[in-house]
């Protein structure tokens, strides 16, 4: 979508989720696909709690779909009052949508060309690499479904005229003038001073970014090259240290970005990145740790596992377990130090380490592991089997 007068063939017959702050952007947005599109459309409502007038907003936007017949729904959440509280907010915004999502449903929210403008320099002044400088992009996967951002090529007077026009009424968030937020004080300081330097700083801006979008393209191209070519990741998604120090060193790390991207994890800093390039030189017996956030990255047998510590447990039940739980004198017990046990068709026991070092289990895993006892005999264990 170039302005706000076409209709966006890209949204034709799609299942629409708007974004919905209250703020002016959204508002405009949410006018114009009930313009456009009245029937395929409901719209979501974050409540962070942040601000006092935090019900007041969910109040606005509720009664504001009621008039318009959109179908509401507001997610309330609570944050803790850190340093870096706008990147959190981010973060569990986008995370309570993305589980709202239904598959098919297309998010859409309502960054313009001046948002992309901001985020260009932000990432700039945080000593960004190419996906950093690429921005937002225009559209991506999230949870099921997608979420793109139709209003991206669009300067944020369009988008002010629009509202004028249609004598739209918005609420205005306080925080927006605290220029404590990086976002704000470039938004009310350092881009009104750059503008009056340079002509068309936002367009320039975010197409800059358009162009570090493109470099991002051709940098996971390759990535994706090197993995198939080299055979650099097994089904388990690990990647295989031996083949993976045949690259040179940049395009080591530019597959490292790239897997981690692929899982979602958190994008590691140049020290962070420093330390797993570390792990493909460490010794072979050697069992070393590279951790960030809630993420880590392991070295086992020539191997680099990737742990998010922070995702959900496989519930499932182990079949083993379900057959075996109902019998009389059943236990669950986990490995003692310098346990030994006996496989099936072997005559004499065997040290645990040993048979669990055989079927490639990584020590850190090991200690989890549930043993299936009946009358203090054990019957089975998980990833082993039967007894």
């Amino acid at each position: 979508m170039d302005n706000l007068k076409t209709k966006d063939n890209h949204l034709q017959g799609k299942k629409i989720v708007l974004g919905l702050s209250g703020g002016m952007d959204s508002v405009v947005l949410l006018h114009y696909l009930h313009t456009h599109f009245p029937n395929q459309l409901r719209a979501i409502h974050c409540n962070h709690h942040l601000s006092k007038h935090s019900d007041n907003w969910h109040i606005f936007c509720q009664q504001l779909c009621q008039k318009l017949n959109v179908p509401y729904k507001s997610i309330g959440f609570h944050l803790e009052k850190t340093s870096n509280i706008e990147e959190n907010a981010r973060k569990k915004r986008y995370f309570s949508l993305s589980c709202d999502l239904s598959k098919d449903e297309v998010l859409c929210t309502a960054h313009h060309q001046n948002d992309q403008a901001e985020t260009l320099l932000l990432q700039l002044f945080r000593g960004s690499g190419v996906a950093g400088l690429a921005s937002m992009p225009r559209q991506k996967t999230l949870g099921l479904g997608v979420h793109y951002r139709p209003m991206l090529g669009i300067e944020k007077q369009q988008v002010i005229d629009y509202a004028t026009e249609h004598k739209l009424n918005w609420i205005e968030d306080d925080s927006n003038k605290d220029t404590n937020f990086r976002r704000n004080l470039l938004r009310l300081e350092v881009i009104p001073l750059l503008s009056k330097i340079y002509r068309n700083l936002t367009k320039s801006l975010a197409r800059s970014a358009r162009h570090q979008s493109e470099a991002l393209k051709l940098t996971r191209e390759l990535a994706e090259l090197d993995i198939q070519s080299y055979n650099l990741i097994d089904t388990d998604g690990r990647l295989t240290i031996d083949t993976l120090v045949r690259l040179d060193a940049h395009r080591i790390k530019n597959v490292l970005r790239y897997q981690l991207n692929q899982l979602n994890f958190l994008a590691p800093s140049d020290k962070v990145l420093d330390q797993i390039m570390a792990l493909l030189s460490a010794k072979v017996d050697a069992e070393p740790l590279v951790r960030w956030d809630e993420f880590e990255i392991r070295r086992y047998q020539q191997k680099l596992y990737f742990i998010n510590t922070n995702s959900e447990k496989n519930l499932q039940k182990c079949p083993i377990q379900s057959e075996l739980e109902n019998l009389p004198n059943f236990s669950i017990r986990f490995r003692t130090e310098g346990q030994r046990i006996k496989l099936p068709g072997k005559n004499h026991s065997q040290s645990l380490k040993k048979v669990l070092q055989e079927a490639n289990i990584p020590p850190w895993e090991r200690n989890t592991l549930k043993m299936y006892y009946i009358d203090d005999e054990l019957r089975a264990m998980e990833r082993l089997g039967r007894m």
